[in-house]
C-alpha cells in the first residue's frame, strides 16, 4: 500500500465547490482501493486568505505544500498571480501542461481532437518585468534564454514519445518578427528536434496556429510554445473542445508539481453547485499519472484512469451539470462519478 500526502488549496469563488470535488474522488480512492491512499491537507490561498490573513499566499499554506508530494489547486479570484505565478517560481514548475481532448456529448469543433500544450512557464512577460519609459509610455521586458527553451522543448518530445498519439510537435513561435527572443525558441527547438526522429517536427507561427486550431484542431498532438503563447493557445484549444469546464492543467517540476483547472473563479455561478467539477477531476487524474511515473506505481496511474473513464460514461449518458446544458449540480455529478469507478 502506497499512501500519498496531497495538499488541496480550496480557492476563491467556485473553487470550494472543485476542490470539494476532487476531495471527495480523492477519499472514494482511499476508501475503495488496497494499494493506494491518500492524506489529503487542505490549504487557504487567494482572495480569501489575503482578506483573512493580509496575504494571498500565507507563510502556514507554504510550509504545507512544501510537506506535500504534489498539490491540487482550486481556481483563485483577483489575488490568483500572487498565488500560482509565485508557486510556479518556487518550485521552479517550468513545464505548463494543458490537454484539450473531445468528449461525448460536449459541444467539439471536432469529435477526433486529442492534442497537448506543452507552455514554458517561468519567463516571458509573465517575470512582470515593466516599467514607465515616461509618465505615457510602459515598457514592458520579455525574456527568453536558451536553458529554459531547451527543457521545454526536450519536455515536449518526451510527452509526444509518451503518447499512443500521432507522435508530432509543432514549436510556435513568432520569429519573423521577434527575431532574436523567438529566434533564439524555435533554433533550440529545432536542435532538440534532432535527438527524436522518429518524432514528426514542424514550427508555425502564433497566429497561423491560432487560425488552424480553429479550422483542422484534429492535426494536432503536442504543441510546445513559449509562456504567453501558450496561455492564449491553451484558452482556445480548450474552447475548441467545447469549453473550460473539461480543461485540466499541470504545473510541472524537476521534483514537485501542482494541478489545476484552466478555467477561473467564475463567481457569477459561485455558491450554486451548478459549476462543472471535470476540469479539477482531471486536473486530479493528471495528478495521479504525474505520482505514478514519478514513483513507478501503476496502481495510483489506474486510480486515474479509472476518473477519466468515469467522466466519459457519464458524459456518454448525457449525465452532465446544469452549467453545460445538464441537470445535474456539481455535487450530483461528483457522487455519479464516485459511484462508477468502481
Amino acid at each position: 500500500m502506497t499512501r500519498y500526502n496531497i495538499s488541496l488549496i480550496r480557492g476563491d469563488g467556485i473553487g470550494p465547490e472543485q476542490a470539494e470535488a476532487a476531495k471527495k474522488i480523492l477519499e472514494t480512492i482511499s476508501d475503495k482501493s488496497s494499494s493506494t491512499k491518500f492524506t489529503i491537507s487542505e490549504v487557504d490561498a487567494g482572495d480569501s486568505a489575503l482578506a483573512k490573513q493580509g496575504k494571498a499566499l500565507p507563510e502556514s499554506s507554504v510550509d504545507t505544500i512544501k510537506k506535500s508530494q504534489a498539490c491540487l489547486k482550486g481556481p483563485v479570484g483577483e489575488s490568483a498571480a500572487d498565488v500560482i505565478i509565485v508557486l510556479r517560481r518556487m518550485f521552479d514548475l517550468y513545464a505548463n501542461v494543458r490537454p484539450a481532448k473531445s468528449y461525448p456529448n460536449i459541444p467539439s469543433l471536432s469529435d477526433k481532437v486529442d492534442l497537448v500544450t506543452v507552455r514554458e512557464n517561468t519567463e516571458d512577460v509573465y517575470l512582470g518585468w515593466e516599467f514607465n519609459a515616461d509618465e505615457n509610455t510602459v515598457v514592458a521586458l520579455r525574456v527568453t534564454s536558451e536553458r529554459a527553451s531547451r527543457r521545454i522543448a526536450e519536455y515536449a518530445f518526451k510527452t509526444a514519445t509518451l503518447r499512443n498519439s500521432k507522435r508530432r510537435v509543432v514549436a510556435v513561435h513568432k520569429a519573423n518578427v521577434l527575431r532574436k527572443g523567438d529566434g533564439l525558441f524555435a533554433a533550440t527547438c529545432r536542435e532538440v528536434a534532432k535527438k527524436y526522429p522518429k518524432i514528426q517536427y514542424s514550427e508555425l507561427y502564433v497566429d497561423a496556429c491560432s487560425m488552424n486550431l480553429i479550422r483542422n484542431p484534429e492535426e494536432f498532438d503536442v504543441i510546445v510554445t513559449t509562456n504567453l503563447f501558450g496561455d492564449i493557445l491553451s484558452d482556445e484549444a480548450a474552447q475548441v473542445v467545447g469549453g473550460l469546464g473539461m480543461g485540466p492543467a499541470a504545473n510541472i517540476g524537476d521534483s514537485f508539481a501542482l494541478f489545476e483547472p484552466v478555467h477561473g473563479a467564475a463567481f457569477d455561478i459561485a455558491g450554486k453547485n451548478a459549476a462543472n467539477p471535470s476540469s479539477i477531476l482531471l486536473s486530479a487524474k493528471m495528478m495521479l499519472e504525474w505520482l505514478g511515473d514519478r514513483h513507478g506505481d501503476k496502481d495510483v496511474i489506474m486510480e486515474g484512469k479509472r476518473i477519466e473513464d468515469s467522466i466519459v460514461g457519464a458524459l456518454k449518458k448525457g449525465s452532465k451539470t446544469k452549467d453545460i446544458g445538464g441537470r445535474l449540480s456539481t455535487t450530483e455529478f461528483t457522487e455519479l462519478v464516485a459511484k462508477s469507478m468502481y
